[in-house]
């Protein structure tokens, strides 16, 4: 699957490690940034990945940051991207069946690298459960 990945500098360790981890899985990972640790600000980063998701230059995306709040309305405002905030499994799972979510945010200071590693697995590998989701879906998106 080819996945766009962005980050602030809050979220730029699991950044780092997802976006190596999901290339060890055999995933093509585009990176948006940002590149450091360094202060930064987020929509300058997540609103790239966000785009291309729109566009379906990338199939998923994954933002982070410190809370994964702010990277998921900055997301939310590009019309087509359907980010979900996750901060477990069950998040993950929802935001995928219910809301055909094509990008997911998390906050590295809300949850373990472990957890993120488990979202991303959900998020990957749950279908869209279509029928009565469908019609809200459409509303989303108009």
């Amino acid at each position: 699957m080819k996945i766009g990945i962005a980050s602030d500098h809050a979220g730029f360790e699991y950044k780092e490690a997802l976006r190596a981890w999901l290339s060890s899985l055999g995933h093509e990972v585009v990176d948006y940034g940002c590149f450091s640790d360094e202060r930064t600000d987020y929509p300058k980063w997540i609103r790239p990945c966000a785009v291309a998701v729109a566009n379906g230059e990338v199939e998923r995306g994954i933002v982070l940051g410190g809370s994964g709040n702010g990277e998921a309305i900055v997301a939310n405002r590009v019309k087509g991207c359907r980010c979900g905030y996750c901060f477990n499994e069950e998040t993950a799972f929802l935001t995928r069946s219910h809301n055909d979510a094509n990008c997911i945010a998390m906050g590295q200071r809300i949850i373990s690298l472990d957890m993120a590693k488990k979202i991303v697995e959900v998020f990957l590998s749950t279908e869209f459960e279509g029928g009565r989701h469908v019609p809200r879906i459409k509303a989303i998106d108009e």
